[in-house]
């Protein structure tokens, strides 16, 4: 299991016990199911989102973060959104001016020639990466 998904699971099962239910996967479909316009979710699928192997897609996301009155980003990220404009703004500040007009360029190519470049930038990186470790051996 992935972290992110065991830590969502934790969330999601904090905010049910918040929110005055317990954290039963038989509660969470039935209260999930009476809120969501969509296909039901099964038994088994809100099992997995309360132990933490699947993540529900963003519709589903919200329809739970407006039942347990939680924002949807801290429910999905354990963070708020003001928490993920300030690590961008941080970010942001970072980097030069035309490291942010590459990636204004990248963010307007097409799917296949984004593709194309992470491919070249994750060869790179390797290459780096062996480059340092040969340069730096551990004993």
């Amino acid at each position: 299991m992935k972290i992110v998904q065991q830590e969502f699971g934790k969330r999601l099962r904090e905010a049910m016990i918040a929110a005055g239910y317990e954290a039963k996967p038989a509660v969470l479909e039935r209260e999930f199911n009476l809120k969501y316009m969509g296909k039901p979710m099964t038994l088994h699928g809100v099992r997995r989102w309360l132990r933490g192997e699947t993540i529900p897609a963003q519709d589903k996301l919200v329809v739970l973060a407006r039942w347990l009155k939680i924002e949807p980003q801290i429910l999905r990220w354990g963070v708020t959104a003001n928490a993920v404009r300030e690590d961008k703004l941080a970010w942001e500040h970072a980097i030069s001016y035309q490291e942010r007009e590459t990636f204004e360029a990248f963010l307007a190519l097409t799917a296949a020639q984004k593709k194309t470049v992470r491919e070249v930038i994750h060869a790179l990186a390797e290459s780096n990466s062996k480059e340092n470790r040969s340069e730096n051996p551990t004993p």
